[in-house]
Formats: C-alpha cells, structure tokens, sequence
C-alpha cells in the first residue's frame, strides 16, 4: 500500500480494498496474540464488516503506515479497541504540527497538514497520554521517532501540545510550540469498533 498523509476521498473500500486489509490485520493479529490474548479473530472480523465506515478508517491507517491491530475490548459498549501498532511514529503521519489553529500561525514553511484535523478526517482519535502508556506496556514503540498525543486544553490555550516518545527504557513526555513539525514526528492513533 500507498503510504502518504493525503486521505482518501471516497469512504468506501473495493472488495479488492476489503480483502488485502483483513488479510493484513489478520496476519498482524495472529502474529501479535500478545497485545490480545483470548481474543477471536472472526469475531473481530464479523463487528468490521459491519461497520464499513470503520473499516475504511482502519485501512487509512495502514494506509499511513500505522499497522493497527486490536489492544482491547469494552465489554459494556462490546468494541474491540484498535491503536496503532507499528514499531515507529507511522511514517504517512509525520512532519505535521498539532492543530488547524497552530497551523495557521505559521508564516513560512508551513506542513501540509496537522495531527488533529488529519486524525478527525481519517475517523481516529489521536491517543492520550494515558494510551500512549498503556501502548507501551504491550512492547517497545518509538525508539527513534515521537507521537503527538492530546494534549490538555490549558496546556494547548498557552500555545503547546505535548508529545511522547521511548528513549532508555522510559517512557517521555515531552512539550513543544503546537506549530512545531519534525520529519520524525507523527501521532498514533485509535479507532473503536
């Protein structure tokens, strides 16, 4: 697949579409029982195929390079909790600051995009400090590369957005001008299905 951070028009998949995702995210799934111990693949398969507009939020993830898999399940709501799994910041994410607003601060060298609207019109959420925690309770992520996270509204109103990363087996929260942009910066996400 394609991995770019421009976000696919119509929001529906081909059958084609369909069958090259679920082969993806069943091989990451079997291949990562870790994240989901206990869990059944074919009911994961059967709740996405019934919500076909998230399923083509979840193939714009690995679209981007996010490498979604299931991390949990609420029992009460009964929705599988998909977070992007890839071993880095997704690399169809990156290079954008936080929000609309921080990007139209900027008077030069703007990023083509921020984190916040790029994660609404891919249907996620961007993780908060919190699942960005949990996340990292499953294996190690970004090594090498940061994660916006959501950032609280009084920090935001100051004009920051904080970030995360792993570095010396810790986990970081760093902070940073929300008009900021790196090109080993990106967001994770989640989607619930």
């Amino acid at each position: 697949m394609t991995k770019t951070n421009k976000i696919s028009n119509t929001k529906e998949l081909s059958s084609e579409e369909r069958e090259e995702l679920f082969r993806a995210l069943k091989a990451r799934f079997e291949k990562n029982m870790h994240r989901h111990e206990g869990f059944e693949w074919d009911k994961i398969q059967a709740k996405l195929e019934a919500n076909t507009e998230k399923l083509w939020s979840l193939n714009e993830m690995e679209r981007t390079g996010g490498e979604p898999d299931v991390v949990g399940h609420d029992k009460k709501k009964d929705e599988y909790i998909f977070y992007d799994c890839s071993a880095e910041s997704p690399k169809g994410r990156r290079s954008l600051c936080y929000d609309r607003e921080a990007l139209e601060s900027r008077k030069k060298h703007k990023p083509e995009n921020n984190a916040i609207d790029m994660a609404t019109d891919m249907g996620i959420e961007l993780l908060t400090e919190e699942q960005y925690r949990a996340l990292q309770k499953l294996e190690n992520f970004d090594m090498k590369t940061s994660s916006w996270v959501l950032t609280p509204s009084e920090i935001r109103e100051l004009g920051g957005a904080i970030f995360c990363d792993r570095r010396y087996d810790t986990v970081f929260v760093y902070h940073n001008g929300a008009e900021s942009y790196y090109a080993a910066r990106g967001f994770r996400g989640l989607l619930k299905v």
